[in-house]
């Protein structure tokens, strides 16, 4: 299946889950143990390449998570600036 590109939307550290948002607004969850450098975190707001694929309880969800580079990222465990 061919790779796909959008922005981690969402990603709850404590749980290890989180969402990617495709362009078109097409949103994929995924698990921690899907991003691709091992390392099981990853800043809100990155933009990353990912595949689909079929999931448990039979939904769509992102895998072979890989950044591909920062915009208006978010380090899960710092809160964001306020204006």
């Amino acid at each position: 299946m061919s790779r796909r590109r959008g922005t981690v939307e969402q990603f709850d550290e404590a749980v290890g889950l989180g969402t990617v948002k495709t362009d078109d607004g097409t949103a994929y969850p995924f698990h921690c143990t899907q991003i691709a450098d091992g390392s099981r975190t990853i800043p809100v707001g990155v933009r990353v390449e990912f595949s689909v694929v079929a999931g448990h309880m039979g939904r769509w969800e992102a895998a072979e998570i890989e950044p591909i580079g920062p915009v208006n990222a978010v380090s899960p465990t710092q809160p964001r600036e306020q204006p």
